[in-house]
């Protein structure tokens, strides 16, 4: 396979997982999240969509950089992200879907350690790949902030 159809596949892929999110956000940003009550910093819905499109391309170039990498013991380093990409998912049927700021608070903490992992073994394949993921945890870190404060003020 050559390098382009990895690119385009590890692009894909991260985006995929963000259109799959993105379902379970349809119905409740109709009809539950507006109706919550949210901290100050808040911001407005229409920031949400650009951000995580953004930090999805950044991750599928991270993916492709271990993905190609001539470096031994990538399956661990590619496993973990998978389990991160899926706990992404999950973060986002727990919230929206099932309508459960505490299940998901608690999930985006087991998801931020996940990335974690990830950050440390893809460091040890590609700085680059490394690098590239920091603006996702800084702002899972950040969403789980505000996960924690929706939570507590319903």
């Amino acid at each position: 396979m050559n390098k382009i159809v990895k690119f385009l596949i590890a692009i894909i892929v991260c985006q995929l997982a963000g259109v799959i999110g993105s379902i379970f956000n349809i119905i409740s940003l109709e009809n539950w999240y507006p109706l919550l009550v949210k901290p100050s910093f808040n911001p407005p819905n229409w920031v949400f969509a650009p951000v995580w499109t953004s930090l999805f391309f950044l991750m599928g170039i991270s993916l492709y950089l271990i993905w190609t990498s001539k470096k031994k013991n990538k399956k661990i380093a590619i496993n973990l992200f998978i389990v991160q990409l899926i706990l992404n998912i999950l973060w986002s049927a727990l919230f929206f879907g099932l309508r459960c700021p505490l299940c998901a608070f608690i999930e985006i903490i087991v998801l931020w350690i996940a990335i974690l992992f990830t950050i440390i073994y893809f460091y040890k394949i590609s700085k680059i790949s490394a690098y590239l993921l920091i603006p996702y945890i800084i702002w899972v870190s950040f969403a789980a902030v505000l996960n924690m404060f929706i939570f507590l003020l319903n």
